[in-house]
């Protein structure tokens, strides 16, 4: 489950989004993020599952956003400034809530449009039953 922190924007309070309980979890959100402001998202992560976080700053200024992420504990896992894009893959080393951070508080009067997705635990296979020494026809080989 993906939590929406409204940080320093507006009243939203939390926001829940329901995601499809499978062998994976992905949430793909694209919002707008003010200047002088923060938005941050929590999720709950079960130890040993590996997760990816992927960001893009769609429109704005510089095209630019500081991103943290931080374990249960409190602990920076990934931090860094002023970025256009990024990925950062991890495997949560404890159970408990993950929070990840956007913030364009560093810009005065330009808001941004940030996109990201957020990946938790493995992406079941396309073809389970196919197997991987076989050659692929073309339209499976253009799924994959």
């Amino acid at each position: 489950m993906l939590l929406r922190d409204s940080g320093t924007v507006g009243s939203w309070g939390w926001l829940t989004l329901l995601l499809v309980a499978c062998a994976a979890r992905a949430s793909e959100i694209t919002f707008e993020l003010p200047d002088n402001a923060k938005q941050c998202f929590y999720e709950d992560i079960v130890q040993g599952t590996k997760c990816t976080l992927e960001f893009q700053v769609i429109t704005g200024g510089h095209y630019d956003v500081d991103c943290r992420l931080e374990g249960p504990d409190g602990a920076v896992l990934y931090k860094e400034m002023k970025k256009q894009y990024d990925s950062f893959t991890f495997t949560a080393s404890r159970n408990g809530t993950y929070k990840f951070c956007f913030s364009n508080e560093f810009s005065t009067f330009t808001h941004k449009t940030v996109y990201f997705d957020f990946q938790v635990g493995e992406d079941p296979p396309l073809f389970p039953s196919e197997n991987r020494a076989t050659a692929l026809t073309q339209v499976k080989d253009c799924c994959v």
